[in-house]
Order: structure tokens, then sequence, then C-alpha cells
């Protein structure tokens, strides 16, 4: 990923509209955000009528295509020339693909799914990263389990980069790597505390690398706020075409071109933990942010919030340090698991999201600015808050549902 950061161009603030698997992919293939889609909680489907990037780019002549994770639903909405086909991209797929269009010169949309890093972690080289010097982010709570599992997680993230490569290499042995876009982006945030499950940025926020010989600048950095929902319509831009159906999202073709050093104001997300593994039975949480400001509404701010992470061995060794008497991590396991009604974080000052503003003197025009900005976006989208959150389970399979019943 370093050497085709340097071929193209990498995105600082690139975003999904949620931390999830699931809605994540619905986002990126159909263009619109979770609420609208109908793919709001984890484990989900798309409303019938949704139109995906298949039904975009196949009236342009495009063989729409896609190997590895799927996680999204119905069949119908994601009508791909071939689906699925295991966790992971199927490379000799990816070589008899490439090797038909080199062929036969049939322009292709390929989604290559990684099912990484994902847990468990059990792929890379872990011996790669000891325990005892990882970097921890400052808001997880240091235990020697958390070390070790980050050891993994960061062998994982060395595994996804060999899939990148994988495919990299086969695009220039068909001689196709001059010719296509080869766009890179690695999913929600990891699943330690404040990240996946949680609207805070190590959530919300994706890489994202795009190299385009001849198109985009090879070693360029932007700063442009882009967002998952504007792949399928900057892809439907780059073949020539316009969305069959309406999107939510916008292209980000001047962005690639060189042409932009901006594109959208501001980015929003949704998270439900009704559905999840673990998760808490009612707990909506929203957020949008602009380039300095992040706000952040927790809808069922006074139940206990609890995922997947809060069950885990790691996390309940950070309970343990806790309740040893260590502040630091009594502070953590606390902020993680029980949180205000309002945050408001200086995205400037603050990264990180570790000092909540909201309250302090003269923040409350940005709440007042960023909750009229966020509460016109949930308009839009037919999102009513708790009660969406409360129908969350409507939007899960049939065996889903029944599993948590």
């Amino acid at each position: 990923m370093d050497r085709l950061a340097r071929q193209g161009m990498r995105f600082t603030r690139c975003f999904q509209a949620a931390p999830m698997c699931s809605p994540t992919r619905h986002n990126i293939y159909t263009g619109l955000y979770p609420v609208k889609s109908g793919a709001w909680p984890n484990h989900t489907r798309a409303y019938p009528h949704v139109k995906s990037i298949v039904h975009h780019l196949r009236p342009l002549g495009y063989r729409v295509t896609q190997t590895g994770k799927t996680h999204v639903n119905p069949r119908t909405v994601f009508p791909f020339e071939n689906f699925g086909g295991g966790k992971n991209p199927d490379m000799q797929y990816i070589d008899r693909l490439f090797a038909e269009s080199a062929k036969d010169g049939k322009p292709f949309c390929l989604f290559a799914c990684s099912n990484e890093p994902h847990s468990p972690w059990d792929k890379g080289d872990a011996s790669a990263y000891p325990p005892a010097k990882v970097k921890l982010p400052p808001y997880i709570v240091d235990t020697m389990r958390v070390r070790e599992d980050f050891s993994k997680y960061l062998a994982e993230v060395a595994y996804y980069d060999s899939q990148v490569g994988e495919i990299m290499t086969l695009l220039e042995k068909h001689g196709l790597a001059d010719n296509t876009l080869l766009m890179v982006v690695s999913e929600q945030g990891n699943s330690f505390p404040f990240a996946k499950w949680t609207c805070y940025d190590h959530g919300l926020q994706s890489a994202m690398i795009v190299r385009w010989p001849g198109k985009v600048k090879a070693g360029a950095t932007t700063d442009a706020m882009v967002e998952y929902v504007d792949v399928t319509p900057t892809f439907i831009n780059v073949a020539g075409g316009q969305p069959l159906a309406p999107v939510d999202g916008r292209s980000f073709l001047p962005v690639l071109r060189g042409q932009s050093e901006t594109h959208k104001e501001h980015v929003f997300g949704i998270m439900t933990t009704r559905g999840i593994i673990n998760g808490t039975d009612a707990y909506a949480i929203r957020s949008v942010r602009d380039e300095r400001y992040k706000l952040i509404l927790n809808l069922n701010h006074e139940s206990k919030f609890t995922n997947a992470c809060t069950k885990s061995p790691a996390f309940q060794s950070m309970v343990a340090k806790a309740e040893a008497g260590d502040a630091t991590a009594r502070r953590l396991v606390h902020t993680y698991q029980h949180r205000p009604a309002v945050e408001l974080y200086d995205m400037q000052a603050d990264p990180l999201e570790m000092n909540n503003i909201a309250g302090q003197t003269g923040t409350e025009k940005h709440i007042t600015r960023l909750r009229g900005k966020l509460e016109a976006w949930m308009k839009s989208q037919g999102d009513r808050g708790v009660e969406t959150e409360l129908k969350a389970n409507e939007r899960q399979g049939a065996r889903r549902r029944n599993k948590k019943k």
C-alpha cells in the first residue's frame, strides 16, 4: 500500500456512514446512506427497489463482478457477474478475469473484497510485531492481553497488504495496470474500544488510495472529505454515465483529476447496536463532522453500551485492570460504556477525540450549527432516531432475527 500511495493519491479524510461490516458494504455498492437503502443494522439487507452499481455500470458495457466477502443482500439488488466464493478474493478468478479483459478489451469493474483484518486474527506473521514493542493509541487500556491481540491485528493488516500486492501484480501481468483505476479502501475501524461500533473517527474513517496512471498525480495527498457513498457515483462518472436512480453520494472525480481540493463540507455517521452480537438492546448514535468540529448524539445514552468488544478477553483484561485500582483504566472503561447525550470534539486540537468540550463556554454555537445539519440529514433519510433503532431487526435476515429471539 505504501508503494501504491507513491503511485497515486492518498485520501486523509475518507469516511463511511456506519462503523460495521454489512452497512459499510451496502454503502459503497449503492451510493446510498444506510437508512435510505434499508441497510442500517449489521447483517442487513437493502430494500428490493434499491439499485446497485451493477445496474448503473452494466448498461455502459461493463462487466461488474465481485469476489471474496459479500455481506450484502438481497441478491437481486446486487446481481454481480460473480458473487462471493469465500471470505477473501479468489486470485485465480481475478487472474482469469484480467486475462479475458486483456484479450477482448471489454471493460470491467471488479470488487475484490477482503475479510481482513476481521477477527479472529489468525493470518500473517505476528512475530513481526512483538507485543512488548507495540505502540497502543492512548484511548486503549494497556494490558498484556491487549498487546498480544493488537500484535495479531497488525499481522493481519500486513496480510491484507499482501492481498493488495497480489492484485497489483496481476494487473501488471496482464498489461492492465496503466489503463485501470485502482482504489483501495480499508472498511471500518478495528474492533478495539472507541473504533468499530462507534461514531468516533476511528470507527468511521477509512483509508483510501487511488491510482489511475495519467489521470491521478502520483504521490498526491488530499484532505478533501469524501464518503463511501461517493464511490458509486464517482465510478459512474469515470465510465461516462449518469446514475439510473437517485444516489446520496457525489462524484469526486474533480478531486482525482486535481481540479478541486475540496469535496464535502460535512460527513455523517449512524450506529445501531440492536441486532449485533452482545449489543445493547437500543443504543442509537448519530454524528456529523466538518473539517474542524465533530458532534455525536447518543440517543439512548442512559443505557450501558455493549457489543462484541465488551465481551472479548481483551476488554475483560481492561476491566480487571480498572478494578485493580488503575485510574486511567477505570476512566477509559467507564467512558467507553457510559456516554453523555451530547459529545463535541475539536478535531484540530483533539484528533483522537479524548476531550469532550460540549458544555464549555463558546461551544454551544458549534453544537447548534452541527445539530441543525445532522437533523436535516436525518429527516432527508427518513431516520427517526430511536424509533428507527427499534426497527433494526426488521432489516436483518429471518435467520438472524430468530437467532436474536
